[in-house]
């Protein structure tokens, strides 16, 4: 099935518009129909480009079948709206080529290769598979080099493994790839960053991105793990019997930073579940008798509009652009 059978676009003219414009094209993972919900509303009502991020965990628990007809739905929510608004869909941290074929096959427009834990040859290789086979169906392809910590779909890294800018040119000539998702600090979940309330936080390693730029001038490039992890969120959870503790992520500031310096997407997802989280928890707590999830995925779906549009707003700076593309 071609991605265009189901109402979606390629990025290729996303990422050039974000590099003409400096604005970075919001990447938001889903994984319930509110989620995705949210993400369609809060893009049409801000004018915004979006990719809907799939990992191979939601794929897996959502189902091939049962996600090709959201899509389907979303794309006709857009058009009943009169909206204008491009979407892609993506896979996100895909680990194998036969899951990438898979959604490829069923009408993914975009996928990505994370062969990020691999040796730097056994990485081309995957990747250059991938990308084979991708663009014999006019699939974009992601790769990455450099690895995040944190935890994604259950696989754990320890530690950043930053990417090598001069190695950076030479994996993409080799791979073919079309965007490139790099290391430079981020990290995957909830606590990306030790707090010490002596220092200031961590600043993302901008001279890496510099010199990456330096030798990708126009080339789409990919932040990962790159949630603020939102306190007000994270309190509503931990005063209602959660259990998220020093919690930190990656202030607006640095995203608004990072994209003036050539970052044209960026992943969001652990936001995402921390404001549904949240307003889930808070509901339950003040009506302990409630037991219709309309009620509370209903209100975890407005919350998740409104941060959508802020962030679409204020830190990525892609309102607006969606019918110019």
């Amino acid at each position: 099935m071609n991605y265009k059978n189901l109402g979606l676009t390629s990025t290729k003219k996303m990422f050039e518009m974000a590099i003409k414009e400096k604005f970075a094209i919001p990447a938001y993972n889903f994984s319930n129909m509110e989620q995705l919900q949210a993400i369609i509303f809060g893009c049409i009502e801000t004018d915004s480009p979006v990719i809907l991020q799939i990992s191979s965990s939601a794929h897996k628990y959502i189902g091939s079948i049962l996600l090709r007809n959201m899509i389907v739905g979303a794309t006709q929510i857009i058009k009943e709206n009169n909206a204008k608004i491009p979407i892609a869909l993506h896979l996100d941290h895909g680990d194998t080529f036969e899951l990438c074929k898979t959604c490829i096959d069923n009408g993914f427009s975009s996928v990505m290769i994370d062969g990020s834990h691999l040796s730097y040859e056994e990485n081309i290789h995957l990747t250059k598979k991938v990308a084979t086979y991708a663009h014999s169906k006019n699939v974009v392809i992601e790769g990455e080099l450099g690895i995040l910590s944190g935890i994604e779909d259950n696989i754990m890294a320890k530690k950043n493994f930053y990417t090598d800018p001069e190695k950076a040119k030479n994996f993409i000539l080799k791979t073919n790839v079309d965007s490139l998702a790099i290391s430079i600090g981020t990290s995957h979940g909830a606590y990306k960053f030790k707090i010490d309330p002596d220092k200031k936080m961590p600043s993302l390693q901008f001279d890496i991105l510099k010199k990456i730029k330096e030798q990708l001038p126009n080339f789409p490039i990919v932040l990962h793990g790159a949630s603020s992890i939102l306190p007000e969120y994270v309190n509503i959870i931990n005063q209602n019997n959660g259990n998220i503790k020093n919690a930190a992520g990656v202030s607006e500031n640095q995203l608004r930073k990072a994209i003036k310096n050539g970052i044209c997407k960026i992943n969001i997802d652990s936001d995402l579940r921390l404001v549904v989280t949240a307003i889930i928890r808070k509901t339950l707590t003040e009506y302990p008798n409630e037991f219709d999830p309309r009620k509370y995925l209903g209100l975890a779906r407005e919350e998740l509009i409104k941060i959508i549009k802020y962030k679409n707003k204020k830190v990525f700076g892609s309102a607006g652009y969606g019918h110019k593309i």
